[in-house]
């Protein structure tokens, strides 16, 4: 390590003196669970695998048995891969798949790859260690956010993502969902790649249904009933070079949502963009909360690389905060920018000021509170209640292993 990532990384607790200060006696603390320091996959997930009433984590290719994470099973052949290099698991979602009760297993080998879905053997196999059976969901899924959501509220999810160009869903196209899934194209072809950055979806337009969000606008999912195969109405829109996840909320409780995003995956920058409407014309303003100047930082903290965004209420306000942090060696230790700086995870707290009726743009505060300083994101973080005990906790995985953070604490 250099002398300047020593330094950076040393002057990292000094930095964040001044919020420790106002805060640390009032915000949620978090206790780390080491799943494993090897490197097994870029994604985390969470879900009761085997339906014990106990949350379980996955990353790569096991789970680990909560509440306590010490027992691993295997979910598909395990390999220890060279955090200089990559692993084969981008994506982990864990969800009901086939519709048997039992929670499965979604990885994207790989960007413009397969995402395979491993079917859970049941508490007979799970006993019994049986392997999870590997099934085809879709053979080409393009873009680094990939995620397995409800878009057409139907109640089931559906595998987001696009492929050749076209941006779209696959569901399964039979209920055992071991054949190879349909595809529903919503856009017309543009010049979208494997390695595309930045996917999510949120109600933009306000009529209840969910649209499609990507770097360069949204797309407005149409009325039922219209030609299923005509594509989205495209509304033009920059929201960053490309980022992570992104999640339409209302930030400043106006009525409408807002889109919250990182605005380079190996870059800069963490913005909520403000919704406005005059006269029937939709326009979006950019609030930073992470600058995307380098040298700027919010309240001293500031970080590269924010491949990983969620959403979720971490405090028990009723609001929805950020959770995200620095990739660690997204490309290795001298690829992209601060390569060396320290992996950060961090969750930031929204805060309105009721005061500014007249602007609530104005009256929005984030507050942000480090949770950890050796773990960072990967491409995805996996935020859920694991305990029971009503309050979010979080999974990552990456480069420097797996882990667990376990909310112990909360205001009162």
């Amino acid at each position: 390590m250099n002398r300047a990532a020593i330094d950076a990384v040393s002057a990292l607790p000094i930095a964040l003196v001044c919020i420790a200060a106002v805060g640390a006696t009032e915000a949620p603390t978090f206790r780390k669970v080491v799943l494993t320091d090897k490197f097994h996959a870029e994604a985390a997930g969470q879900g009761d695998i085997d339906r014990d009433g106990h949350g379980d984590a996955v990353y790569g290719p096991y789970w680990y048995a909560g509440p306590d994470f010490q027992k691993r099973r295997p979910i598909y052949p395990a390999k220890d891969f060279d955090p200089h290099g990559y692993s084969n698991n981008f994506m982990t979602c864990v969800a009901d798949v086939d519709g048997d009760g039992w929670p499965d297993v979604l990885v994207n080998e790989w960007p413009g790859k397969q995402v395979d879905w491993f079917r859970n053997p049941g508490a007979e196999g799970h006993a019994a260690e049986t392997p999870w059976q590997r099934h085809l969901a879709h053979p080409v899924v393009d873009n680094e956010s990939p995620d397995f959501r409800d878009i057409t509220g139907d109640g089931k999810p559906e595998l987001l993502f696009h492929t050749g160009g076209v941006l779209g869903f696959a569901a399964p196209s039979e209920p055992t969902a071991t054949a190879r899934w349909t595809f529903y194209p919503c856009s017309a072809k543009s010049k979208w790649e494997r390695y595309q950055h930045g996917l999510g979806l949120g109600d933009v337009s306000g009529d209840g249904r969910l649209d499609f969000l990507m770097a360069e606008g949204w797309w407005e999912q149409p009325a039922p009933g219209g030609d299923a195969a005509a594509p989205w109405k495209k509304h033009q829109q920059a929201f960053g070079s490309g980022g992570a996840q992104m999640h339409a909320y209302d930030v400043d409780a106006d009525g409408d949502n807002d889109v919250i995003t990182s605005l380079a995956g190996h870059g800069y920058g963490l913005s909520w963009f403000e919704q406005v409407r005059r006269e029937g014309v939709t326009t979006f303003v950019e609030h930073p909360i992470l600058p995307a100047n380098p040298q700027d930082s919010m309240a001293g903290v500031q970080f590269s690389q924010p491949h990983a965004v969620e959403l979720a209420d971490i405090d028990g306000d009723g609001l929805r905060d950020i959770v995200t942090g620095k990739r660690f060696w997204a490309h290795g230790p001298t690829g992209d920018v601060d390569p060396l700086g320290a992996p950060v995870l961090y969750w930031f707290q929204l805060q309105r000021h009721a005061d500014e009726k007249e602007n609530p743009a104005a009256g929005v505060a984030w507050v942000p509170h480090r949770i950890d300083d050796a773990s960072g994101v990967g491409t995805q973080i996996a935020v859920a209640d694991m305990t029971g005990d009503g309050r979010p906790d979080i999974v990552v995985g990456n480069k420097r292993g797996g882990c667990v953070f376990l909310q112990e604490s909360r205001p009162r």
